[in-house]
């Protein structure tokens, strides 16, 4: 386990940015103490500084997780978000969809969500923004990127895309042989 790099860290704020805008500051000040960002095995973990300490006990060989996973570095340096990431995004989402009850499982399946399936979309969303989906219940399903703007969105046809799909709560089923 270690610090991330320069170009790691500008990365991963980045995409945090997309989601959460100015909120990232958040994360690592909270009030419950400071937290951190720890790269391990070309994963990216959020965990407490108090925690993150302690596991200097260990040897990086058996350290298998630690705190919470946000993503992973592809081979070619681009940060992927994972779905266990999802409650930090969903309390700090600038940018939100709701889905009607019809395209929620559709959205489960890894489908993008159509201008048929929206419920709603937070006013000012612009287009490529990254967005937190939620069902009719304001229950976070999972995130995306805006295909269409706030404006885009209310003149144009029922089967167009309005939000390209990311992560999701199914994965938990999907790909649960390969989350790790």
């Amino acid at each position: 386990m270690r610090p991330l790099t320069e170009e790691e860290a500008k990365t991963l704020f980045e995409k945090l940015a997309k989601f959460i805008g100015e909120n990232v500051k958040l994360l690592l000040e909270r009030s419950d103490g400071n937290y951190v960002f720890r790269y391990h095995k070309d994963k990216v973990y959020y965990v407490s500084e108090n925690i993150m300490r302690k596991a200097t006990n260990f040897s990086r060989k058996q350290l298998i997780s630690l705190g919470t996973m946000f993503g992973k570095f592809s081979k070619t340096g681009k940060f992927k978000l994972h779905i266990t990431a999802l409650d930090f995004l969903s309390s700090y989402a600038k940018a939100k969809v709701w889905v009607k009850p019809g395209a929620e499982q559709q959205f489960l399946y890894g489908n993008n969500i159509t201008k048929a399936g929206l419920g709603r979309i937070s006013a000012g969303t612009d287009k490529y923004d990254g967005v937190v989906v939620y069902n009719m219940s304001d229950l976070p399903l999972g995130f995306g990127v805006a295909a269409k703007s706030t404006l885009e969105c209310k003149n144009t046809e029922p089967n167009t895309i309005v939000v390209f799909h990311q992560g999701d709560v199914g994965e938990y089923v999907r790909a649960e042989s390969t989350m790790s």
